[in-house]
């Protein structure tokens, strides 16, 4: 019976050899398949900055990826996605994995911002202005620290921290049978948005007394900037500018309600756009009220403009000017009214002035108020930074709640953005309450025409009595920005087998099939032998 079996295997499988892939092949996939792959994780990641300006390349070029992870510690980063912690960053493993031409760089940043040491922050701060100086092919993004991603992260360094003390036949076994983590974005590559404005907002208060009256000019840009837009909440630069701003006009506006306060000054309270880009909307705006126009209060007898910029932290206070002011003018009546209420009311507050002169040979301005310096204009910026070269007005770690003890404006310390507090009936109590910033509001984020930024000052200017205006501007020529992909949900595969892999699976199943060829082919022998095996030995007498 056998025998014949055997017989009718060899004559079906000479005769019909496609036939053993219809017998075979199901078997080997099954003992060779590997393991099943978990589910996918998916969580958000946030792209680096990319414009133009001036014809220099600014951030990341690419947004598309599709590969293996890896941490920093592997020996091969080519054409794999490097992540890296918050707390293990450093410019020397991100130029790293730059040099080994990495597929992608993803940094996972902490939950909570104020737990991390100000040491690592202050680090991280400063390298974001030398991370989007370069133009970069890789892709580069970030994202928040959860659970999943966490423990994707202690895998991936686990399996990358022990490759380095294997051999080479170890790294090569290990690499084809360890399970990986793939990395893949659903975005396009980004392209730049070719119609965009420069969104500013003006209010204005008249004031009593005659039609020629000198006019006091509040400004704050509410743009923010960092390494990564959708990152770029602002809490200090600039979201405490505008929120002090907006109190001011809230205090006055109250002022200008009765005749004993109301003031012989006309108020221009305006909210500019483009600040982050060498303050192109006030450029734009201060052509469009001096150069095209009649009727503007900037055409009258100006008294001085104050720009509020980076005011919600510290214990110092700087008022910065371009030329010092001269006695009798009433930017000098300023002076040293602050420095009269500083000393009385808040002496542990230090008040001074710095007198920085307006560079135009530098491609970017320091301060706001240069712009209204370079139209003769009397204008200076107040700030608790002492510089304008601080790396805190353009991080994305700038998220941090401000300081008790800083007490420069009217009501609470701002720790961000502002939102009008509605659990107060208006007008009995008028104020806002500073909370922290609740969504970004970088330039490139505000292309974006469903950016709500700008509608809500609006309406909290209204709310203020204060006759407020959009004013919307041509985008600045020299300047292209490219705002979409900035936000993008990352899948994460778990068990992934590596590419090797593939290959590796593709030799064995040939070689199964080869060796069942083969002895297919020769099933007669093949059968002699193993029946000459099994057979017990005739016994000699």
């Amino acid at each position: 019976m056998f025998e014949e079996a055997s017989e009718v295997f060899d004559n079906m499988f000479k005769s019909s050899f496609p036939l053993t892939f219809i017998v075979f092949i199901p078997a080997v996939l099954i003992l060779v398949s590997p393991l099943p792959a978990e589910a996918a994780h998916e969580f958000t990641v946030y792209r680096m900055q990319q414009y133009d300006l001036q014809g220099q390349a600014y951030g990341t070029r690419n947004a598309i990826l599709n590969t293996e992870a890896r941490t920093v510690e592997a020996e091969v980063l080519s054409r794999r996605c490097v992540i890296m912690r918050l707390a293990d960053f450093s410019y020397d493993k991100y130029q790293k994995a730059l040099r080994q031409s990495a597929g992608a760089v993803v940094i996972i940043l902490p939950k909570n911002m104020s737990a991390m040491p100000q040491d690592i922050v202050q680090q991280f701060m400063e390298l974001e202005p030398e991370m989007l100086a370069t133009e970069t092919i890789v892709p580069v993004y970030f994202a928040e620290e959860d659970n999943e991603l966490l423990s994707i992260y202690t895998q991936t360094l686990t399996s990358s921290s022990s490759q380095g003390s294997l051999s080479a036949a170890e790294v090569l076994l290990h690499t084809a049978t360890a399970n990986g983590f793939q990395m893949v974005t659903s975005g396009a590559q980004s392209k730049a948005i070719s119609d965009w404005a420069i969104t500013s907002l003006e209010g204005r208060l008249t004031g009593v007394g005659g039609e020629d009256l000198p006019t006091i000019v509040v400004v704050a840009h509410y743009d923010t900037f960092g390494v990564a837009p959708w990152l770029s909440y602002g809490a200090d630069s600039n979201g405490s500018g505008v929120s002090m701003l907006l109190e001011l006009a809230r205090l006055f506006s109250k002022l200008y309600t009765y005749k004993r306060t109301h003031a012989a000054y006309n108020l221009l309270f305006f909210v500019s756009g483009g600040g982050k880009f060498n303050y192109q909307g006030t450029k734009r705006w201060l052509e469009d009220n001096l150069d095209h126009t009649d009727s503007s209060l900037l055409q009258d007898n100006v008294a001085f403009v104050l720009c509020l910029d980076t005011l919600g932290n510290g214990d110092s206070l700087y008022l910065h000017v371009s030329k010092p002011p001269k006695e009798g003018t009433p930017q000098y009546s300023l002076l040293k009214e602050l420095e009269t209420v500083v000393a009385s009311q808040h002496p542990e507050v230090k008040f001074s002035m710095v007198h920085k002169k307006i560079n135009l040979a530098e491609d970017m301005l320091a301060w706001e108020h240069e712009r209204f310096g370079i139209r003769r204009l009397p204008a200076f910026t107040l700030s608790h930074l002492p510089s304008h070269r601080s790396a805190q007005r353009s991080s994305i770690m700038d998220v941090r709640s401000v300081s008790p003890s800083s007490r420069h404006g009217a009501g609470e310390p701002p720790a961000g953005w502002v939102h009008y507090c509605k659990s107060h009936q208006y007008p009995k109590r008028k104020h806002f309450t500073f909370q922290r910033v609740s969504f970004p509001s970088s330039s490139l984020v505000m292309a974006l025409p469903e950016q709500p930024y700008c509608n809500i000052i609006k309406r909290l200017h209204k709310r203020c009595s204060v006759k407020v205006r959009l004013r919307w501007q041509n985008s600045v020529d020299d300047l292209h920005i490219f705002a979409s992909s900035l936000k993008l949900c990352l899948p994460f595969s778990l068990r992934v087998k590596p590419a090797i892999f593939d290959l590796l699976l593709a030799f064995c199943i040939a070689a199964y099939l080869g060796m069942m060829y083969l002895a297919i082919q020769n099933f007669g022998l093949l059968y002699s032998v193993v029946r000459r095996i099994t057979l017990p030995k005739a016994k000699v007498h």
